[in-house]
């Protein structure tokens, strides 16, 4: 029976190359897209999953009174939750990964993921200790550990506890080597404890959010108890000690400025759920993952349906073949067995090109999503098996019930390609394509204008020409002591007078801030007004080289010696939230110290287009010592003309004089910004991809349908041209009920594309319009492409010999 099933299958396939191809190819594309979005999938879900303590482990967030939500804490945490009896493990970290060189004999390797974090990191993240201890690897200021790549780049088959390496300027012991076994929300390379300093130098500071903090919980049911107790520290120390410094009363502080809310954001949901970026690996985009997978879902569906449409459409074909089968005694279960073990065969050759065409695109997907995915594990080829059942089942199964049901003597007598069973089921499949052609029409366009709306939004600045180079200073500056703080901002103005000297470099200048990621926040405080600001220490020229522009007084200038001191400018948000009419000359508290307004700059966007723009201060960067221990970046105008050799002088001098240790790294501020934005970019890259893979989906089962459809009325074709119907008349005939399908379904899909598209929206502050223009260019878009579809069809119907279907009648 089985050898029979499989000559009859290779039969039809011979006899139908093209629809079987046009079937495969179709379920091959569908199920690409379904693999692509799994390894997506599987790799965001596996962030933490092979920690045993991701459950235990909580992050110490805080939601602002304005609903704004910051990952860092002030030091005054520490001694306050080290008693608690709930809590069996605090770990401090201070910021994010910071880049070095480390050094070993006459070998330097570069790190881009350095973290500084308390000797407690291994009972948080329990990596694995291939060499060394995890007691002893942080035991003092002059340990680290390494991971074991960079072990081995550095150390070769050397044993590397022990020895001594440079790094940060400074000599440390590695005491151990790690492997991290999979995902993890914090991944670094070097690990170094010297928090304690920057607890020494922060520690009457209240209003300085600068460290992580994670708590593992001996009960993590008891997490909600833990955020009161937190929530009360917060009010002891910031609400009381406000009320007390400013001769008001504490319900008077929450009243103007509300109240501190914290957020205990367990590991385990970290990667997809978190509601800011609080660990360094950073978070997963939670709605790009649903988007991928709700549009392969999608992909894959109309490919189902490609398939189910044009197997009942054969059907017609096989009629005859049915009927004469079942004279012979086979029964329905047999027929109905038989055309499932054809889709066997169909969803396995699909299945196998899927995974070819997986392969062949998986570089570029990785390039994409700026990931490594492989194919591998025995969890995906599980998924793919579920793929693959549901596939047959559904593209299977209809078709199959639908042959198994034919009248046989009805299908004996010719009769059945007049009989309207079955009918149903193609149209309303047919429709359902119509549907999912014009969700991805429409939301294509609308993806695509507000990705334009943001690459050519005014975002108050002019980041074009204006490079964005690192500056790396001595690691004994890291820490705050006035003397070496003032080192660095006394070095920083000679490679600005040096670069002033290169031909080609226009302005050159530096800030506390990085165009699309924020600058230092803190809390400011007017009258009776407090909220959450940032903060940008800047030095004189800064703004003018950004074309910031100053709407009201003045901006910084080297010819106020207050400048240097107490001055500071607002933006137009700060001096909404301070309701004041005439702010210049007014003070503010900022950081402990009372500065004088001198000017107001127009709102610009600090961070990416999505978000508002937050209330900020810009004042000059020796205006507080902390701030000189922050210049990162120095920032060059360069001029129009022969930029390149501009660029090429700027690199020999920061080799030979600037960082001589550390390569050259820079980039253009206006690309560093677009990046900030990417993932909307992407989002609309793949909307376009996939625009193009679903109509052409849509065409083939049209095409496919259109050709059975008008072949089975070719006889009445040939009637109506005998009685003297015009070929117009024959093409308006033909294609009406394919117009109003596509009517119907375009019709279906608007509710869905409308409130989709105005949620994904929603994320951005600055957003376009939804008109009504999207939708009528999709609808005309899908019936054009129908109508060229079907009248090409039909037009080769109208010009066929009438007596090859009459000479018999």
């Amino acid at each position: 029976m089985l050898k029979n099933w499989i000559t009859i299958f290779l039969y039809h396939l011979k006899n139908n190359k093209l629809f079987a191809a046009l079937n495969v190819l179709g379920l091959a594309i569908g199920i690409a897209g379904l693999i692509f979005a799994l390894l997506y999938w599987n790799d965001e879900q596996s962030y933490n999953a092979w920690n045993p303590e991701k459950e235990k482990i909580f992050q110490v967030l805080v939601e602002m009174a304005d609903g704004k939500v910051l990952a860092n804490q002030p030091p005054i945490l520490k001694s306050l939750l080290e008693q608690d009896p709930e809590i069996e493990t605090i770990l401090f970290s201070k910021g994010d990964y910071v880049n070095d060189r480390i050094y070993y004999n006459e070998k330097s390797v570069e790190l881009d993921k350095i973290i500084n974090v308390q000797s407690t990191f291994f009972s948080f993240f329990p990596f694995k200790i291939i060499k060394g201890d995890a007691i002893s690897a942080l035991k003092d200021e002059t340990s680290i550990a390494i991971s074991e790549d960079i072990a081995k780049r550095v150390f070769g088959d050397e044993n590397p506890i022990g020895k001594q390496v440079k790094v940060f300027y400074g000599m440390f012991v590695v005491r151990a080597v790690y492997q991290i076994p999979g995902n993890s929300s914090i991944a670094p390379e070097l690990l170094i404890d010297r928090i304690g300093r920057d607890f020494d130098s922060n520690k009457v500071q209240r209003d300085i959010f600068n460290f992580k903090v994670f708590l593992k919980l001996k009960d993590p049911s008891k997490a909600e108890d833990i955020k009161k107790k937190i929530e009360q520290i917060y009010y002891n120390e910031l609400t009381l000690n406000n009320a007390k410094e400013q001769g008001i009363t504490p319900d008077e502080v929450i009243k103007r400025d509300g109240r501190i809310k914290i957020i205990l954001e367990p590991l385990s949901r970290a990667r997809l759920h978190s509601v800011v970026d609080g660990y360094p690996e950073g978070r997963g985009n939670y709605q790009f993952l649903l988007i991928m997978a709700g549009l392969s879902v999608l992909i894959l569906i109309l490919s189902i349906v490609n398939y189910v449409n044009m197997a009942t459409a054969n059907a017609i074909k096989r009629a005859k073949e049915v009927g004469v089968r079942k004279i012979v005694g086979a029964s329905r279960g047999n027929i109905i067995s038989q055309f499932i073990f054809e889709t066997i065969l169909m969803s396995s050759f699909s299945i196998l090109l899927g995974l070819v065409i997986v392969e062949l695109g998986l570089p570029y997907y990785n390039e994409f999503l700026e990931k490594e995915l492989i194919i591998k594990g025995s969890e995906f080829y599980l998924q793919l098996l579920v793929i693959f059942m549901i596939t047959v089942m559904v593209a299977g199964i209809f078709p199959a019930v639908y042959v198994s049901n034919f009248e046989t003597l009805k299908v004996l007598k010719g009769n059945f390609g007049r009989s309207k069973s079955g009918v149903w089921l193609r149209n309303g499949m047919l429709v359902l394509q119509f549907s999912i052609a014009t969700f991805f029409i429409i939301g294509s366009h609308i993806v695509y204008q507000q990705v334009n709306y943001l690459s050519n939004k005014d975002l108050g600045f002019k980041g074009d020409q204006v490079m964005s180079i690192t500056f790396t200073p001595p690691a004994s500056d890291y820490y705050q002591e006035a003397p070496l703080l003032q080192n660095i901002f006394n070095r920083y103005i000679t490679i600005k007078r040096e670069l002033s000297k290169i031909k080609g470099v226009e302005q050159a200048s530096t800030g506390i801030v990085k165009f699309g990621d924020g600058a230092m926040s803190s809390n400011v405080a007017y009258k009776e007004v407090n909220f959450q600001g940032q903060n940008m220490a800047v030095d004189f020229g800064m703004l003018d080289m950004m074309k910031i522009k100053v709407i009201k007084g003045r901006g910084l200038d080297e010819k106020f010696a207050s400048d240097t001191i107490n001055s500071v400018i607002i933006n137009e948000t700060a001096l909404k939230m301070m309701k004041e009419k005439n702010p210049l000359g007014k003070e503010i508290e900022l950081l402990g110290k009372k500065l004088k307004i001198v000017g107001v700059v127009k709102d610009f966007n600090l961070f990416s287009p999505e978000d508002q723009v937050p209330p900020m201060t810009i004042f000059h960067a020796t205006s507080f010592n902390m701030s000189y221990s922050a210049i990162r970046r120095v920032y060059v105008k360069l001029k129009g003309d022969d930029m390149e050799n501009t660029i090429a002088d700027i690199e020999k001098l920061w080799a030979s004089k600037v960082n001589t240790e550390y390569p050259f790294k820079y980039d253009f501020v206006d690309k560093e910004y677009a990046r900030t934005y990417e993932t909307y970019v992407k989002q609309k890259n793949l909307f376009s991809l996939l625009n193009i893979v679903v109509i052409g989906i849509a065409l083939f089962g049209l095409f496919a349908l259109a050709s059975y459809s008008i072949q089975s009325r070719m006889k009445e074709i040939a009637i109506r041209k005998t009685l003297g119907a015009e070929t117009n008349t024959l093409l308006k005939e033909l294609s009406k009920q394919y117009i109003l399908y596509c009517a119907i379904g375009f019709l279906i899909a608007l509710f869905p594309v409308y409130y989709l598209l105005n949620k994904w929206l929603e994320n951005f502050a600055f957003r376009i319009d939804m008109t009504v223009f999207p939708f009528i260019f999709g609808f005309i878009i899908l019936l054009i492409l129908t109508l060229v579809i079907v009248l090409s069809k039909a037009y080769q119907a109208t010009k066929t010999d009438v007596l090859k279907y009459l000479k018999y009648e």
